[in-house]
């Protein structure tokens, strides 16, 4: 059995490239600059159940996304999320937060999000592949 990403993933984000160990996919959400970190490894649901490389790849998976969220929002507070109550796959959540968001200082998922226009979603899209290059 080969890694596969959830069909949820697909249904609720973008493509952004691939890391050594993680898939990096832009959650589909305008309302807040939000990246989603997705290891490539079959049936793990929880950080405890990589291999102590694959944790230590993770962590500076994490902090490489985290910098370049900072730089490409401008912003100095990140959220950094393991949740999986609906997605069990393991995933982590990279937002980047403001205090003029729209729900600062409450979570991101206390309102409904915005679908990404076409060209928004080419902007961002464009933004990281500069960065990431």
């Amino acid at each position: 059995m080969t890694f596969k990403i959830n069909k949820k993933f697909y249904n609720s984000s973008y493509h952004i490239t691939d890391l050594k160990l993680c898939s990096l996919r832009l959650h589909d959400n305008f309302r807040f600059p939000w990246v989603i970190l997705i290891p490539k490894r079959k049936n793990i649901r929880d950080i405890s159940e990589l291999n102590s490389k694959d944790q230590i790849l993770l962590i500076k998976e994490i902090v490489k996304v985290s910098k370049v969220m900072k730089k490409l929002f401008k912003t100095n507070k990140l959220n950094v999320e393991k949740i999986g109550n609906i997605v069990p796959q393991l995933h982590i959540h990279i937002i980047a937060r403001r205090k003029k968001d729209k729900t600062w200082p409450l979570s991101v998922w206390v309102v409904k999000g915005k679908n990404y226009s076409k060209k928004d979603l080419n902007n961002i899209l464009e933004k990281f592949n500069r960065v990431l290059k």
